[in-house]
């Protein structure tokens, strides 16, 4: 298990290797919003632009991300959504826009928390933690498939998907999702509009353009020939099947 500290600033435990990402193009702020998250046990990293914060979430996988949303070329918003399809972080705008409009958009765009400027500190710690318990209590436990030989869904936390020859794949969010989804329903023929619906949300009912682009993404990194898939099947006119193959293994390399 891993060791905790205290926060001085919330009076909880948090694990010491809790990593957070700081993006804010002001070097002040910046700097002292880093030492102090850093005083309070966390491990910081640090981006001034929205570009930076990409490459260093895909980097270091942070636990959550305190988002500026006015910065020069990439804004926040962009930002937030750009990581969403990398990383389930929990993200936490921190911005001098504070109209409801703007809330909504930050909401919207896959945040989980929105806090205006000026701001206490000890209140945004007080949110990262509550948000980062509450990530936790709602991850999903590990799902296994070893009966027909394809593959183990395990360490959700870093979507790993553990293959029959021994070699690891990590997906995005929405891609493991959509496994996790066809693999519990194992057998059973799930619409488009079902996926949609579980995975993106009932709004988004009707693209289903867009399940079948996230479906062939699963293929090339799962299947040992995406042309001939044995495991994420189409059902024409019906869905999708997840069905455990136990046919011959992927090659190796």
């Amino acid at each position: 298990m891993a060791a905790k500290t205290e926060a001085p600033h919330t009076g909880r435990e948090v694990p010491q290797e809790t990593r957070v990402l700081v993006v804010e193009d002001d070097a002040m702020i910046r700097q002292l919003l880093s030492m102090k998250l850093s005083k309070d046990g966390f491990q910081v990293f640090a981006a001034e632009s929205g570009p930076e914060a990409l490459r260093l979430a895909y980097k270091h996988h942070p636990a959550a991300i305190i988002l500026d949303i006015m910065m020069p070329g990439m804004d926040g918003f962009e930002v937030c959504r750009r990581l969403r399809e990398m990383t389930d972080a929990v993200i936490i705008f921190v911005t001098a826009k504070g109209r409801t409009e703007d809330v909504i958009t930050g909401l919207q765009t896959g945040a989980d928390d929105y806090l205006t400027k000026p701001y206490d500190y000890r209140e945004l710690a007080a949110r990262l933690v509550a948000a980062l318990r509450r990530r936790e209590a709602d991850r999903p436990s590990p799902l296994l498939r070893a009966a027909g030989e394809f593959l183990w869904l395990a360490d959700p936390a870093r979507r790993l998907v553990f293959l029959d020859d021994g070699t690891t794949v990590q997906l995005t969010p929405r891609e493991f999702a959509i496994l996790q989804f066809l693999v519990r329903n194992q057998g059973q023929v799930m619409s488009p509009d079902a996926i949609l619906a579980h995975v993106w949300g009932p709004e988004y009912i009707g693209d289903r353009h867009l399940v079948k682009q996230y479906i062939y993404r699963l293929r090339k990194k799962l299947e040992p020939d995406p042309s001939k898939p044995r495991n994420i099947l189409t059902i024409p006119s019906a869905g999708y099947l997840f069905e455990a193959s136990l046919g011959e293994k992927r090659p190796a390399g």
